[in-house]
């Protein structure tokens, strides 16, 4: 029987490989980083913003704290910075004027928290947690959502800054949706981190998509979209269009393509593909980009893009706190 499942595993990988090779698109010049092994503790997460957020997580993991410990407070530091408009306070707004925040959190135990819809909470994070550890549900939303986190002794705050304000206001005068890649509605801070010990924890965090419906929630908060963790694996997160995410389950996809086998760096592009080949000659797909960082329990990590500039911070005790540039699949 042994023989039988190594078979239809490997079966399995090949059809894989072979449907990405068959996609049709252009393919972009490899450039950037593949991934790097072996290193704990490890935590690497989206974007620009990703490296004063790993050092806040590095300082918990560089003394033997626990991932899911570091994640949590990695991710607060762009939630409360103003100048990162698309993360917690500051963010911009829906298309009538309100700032709404996501947030999840997931442990190596897939113990999990989240919240959505959630208004006037500068660190939703920080609700998640609590909805993780101090109740028998994996997600709070809206009005039910504030009023935990007002239990909890959260204070309420206006969370619209006078600049983003300004923005709103620019932007109805002709109240056009079509976000900016990599700009506008893409800057989704996204962590996964791996302790001493080899535990494995995630934390993604957004305002979501600027000026989307009032009540539209993203993949961000959603277990196995946006984030997804498993200690026997490792765990991905994703960022870019929402709805892409969730169509595909594609933070879920990549660790299960780990499991298979495959590297954190082509799951992710496995993942992407998919997103393409599901996207493509769709309405939104002229403003899609999806990138998807996974870090798998042996601490090995990789990062991968539909288009041209996502990047990610790493940082490890080796090499320190850096910015990598994702390998990208499409280019017009």
């Amino acid at each position: 029987m042994s023989g039988r499942r190594n078979f239809i595993k490997m079966a399995l990988m090949g059809g894989a490989a072979i449907a990405s090779q068959g996609l049709k698109a252009r393919t972009a010049k490899a450039n950037g980083f593949k991934g790097k092994s072996g290193n704990k503790p490890l935590v690497i997460s989206t974007w620009n913003h990703g490296i004063p957020a790993n050092a806040e997580a590095w300082k918990i993991l560089s003394k033997g704290g626990k991932s899911i410990d570091a994640v949590e407070k990695g991710v607060m530091i762009p939630e409360g910075d103003p100048e990162i408009r698309s993360v917690g306070y500051g963010g911009y707004p829906d298309r009538d004027g309100n700032v709404t925040l996501d947030a999840s959190i997931m442990d190596y135990n897939m113990d999990t928290g989240a919240v959505c819809f959630l208004q006037g909470i500068k660190h939703p994070i920080n609700v998640a947690r609590l909805v993780m550890d101090k109740t028998p549900h994996v997600m709070l939303s809206g009005e039910g959502a504030l009023q935990f986190a007002l239990e909890q002794g959260f204070k309420t705050e206006n969370l619209l800054t006078e600049k983003s304000r300004k923005d709103w206001e620019e932007w109805k005068k002709k109240s056009d949706y079509k976000p900016v890649i990599n700009i506008e509605n893409h800057d989704t801070i996204g962590m996964l981190a791996i302790d001493k010990e080899g535990r494995v924890a995630g934390a993604c965090t957004t305002s979501g998509a600027s000026w989307k419906m009032y009540g539209r929630v993203g993949d961000s908060p959603i277990v196995g979209a946006g984030l997804f963790v498993d200690g026997e694996v490792g765990g991905a997160t994703a960022t870019g269009l929402g709805e892409a995410v969730i169509r595909t389950a594609g933070s879920a996809i990549v660790v299960e393509l780990m499991r298979n086998g495959l590297s954190p760096f082509d799951a992710c592009k496995e993942a992407t593909h998919r997103i393409y080949k599901q996207h493509k000659g769709r309405p939104e797909f002229d403003y899609l980009q999806v990138g998807f960082i996974a870090i798998n329990k042996h601490g090995e990590y990789g990062g991968y893009s539909l288009r041209k500039g996502f990047n990610y911070a790493v940082y490890d005790e080796k090499a320190g706190n850096r910015m990598e540039d994702a390998v990208y699949y499409y280019e017009e």
